[in-house]
C-alpha cells in the first residue's frame, strides 16, 4: 500500500511540468484550443529553451500561450499566427527555424563539425603509420662527425 502511494507520489511530482498549460488559458471552441496547443509545441519558450511553450511554466511562456490563442481567436491563420510571434520574436523562438541565410550554419554545424572531426583524425592516423624521413647523406656525415669528436674528448 505504502509503495502504491510513493509511485503514485512520484508519477505526480514528474508530470507537474506537462500541465503547464493553466486552465485560464484554454479557449471555449474545443478545435481552436487544439490548434493552439498543437502551434504552441512548435514554439520554443525563450527562457527555457529546450522546451515548447505548451510545456513550460515561465512567465513569458504564459505570455506566448496568451498571445497565440488571442491571435487564433481573432482570425489568424496558423501560419500568420507563428509569423506573428516570429517577427516580434525572431526565429530563435522557434523550434524547427527555417533554413535562411542567417540560419545555415545552424543546419550545416553539426555536418561541419563531424567532416572536420573525421578529416583531422585521418590527417593524425596517416602521419603516424608514415614515420620519420630518413637520413640524408649530408645528416649522416654531419653525425657521424659528432660522434667522432666526443669520442675523441
Amino acid at each position: 500500500m505504502v509503495v502504491r502511494r510513493v509511485f503514485l507520489a512520484m508519477f505526480l511530482f514528474v508530470s507537474a511540468p506537462a500541465l503547464a498549460a493553466q486552465p485560464d488559458e484554454s479557449l471555449a471552441d474545443a478545435s481552436l484550443e487544439a490548434r493552439a496547443m498543437a502551434l504552441g509545441r512548435e514554439l520554443r519558450c525563450v527562457v527555457c529553451q529546450n522546451q515548447s511553450i505548451e510545456d513550460s511554466n515561465a512567465s513569458l511562456a504564459h505570455d506566448l500561450r496568451v498571445l497565440l490563442r488571442e491571435r487564433l481567436s481573432g482570425g489568424d491563420s496558423n501560419e500568420a499566427a507563428i509569423a506573428y510571434i516570429s517577427a516580434r520574436y525572431g526565429d530563435f523562438v522557434l523550434l524547427k527555424p527555417p533554413l535562411k541565410a542567417m540560419t545555415a550554419l545552424l543546419w550545416a554545424g553539426p555536418a561541419l563539425f563531424l567532416f572536420g572531426a573525421l578529416a583531422l583524425f585521418l590527417r593524425f592516423t596517416r602521419r603516424g603509420a608514415v614515420g620519420p624521413a630518413p637520413l640524408t647523406a649530408d645528416e649522416k656525415a654531419k653525425l657521424a662527425a659528432f660522434f667522432d669528436e666526443r669520442e675523441r674528448a
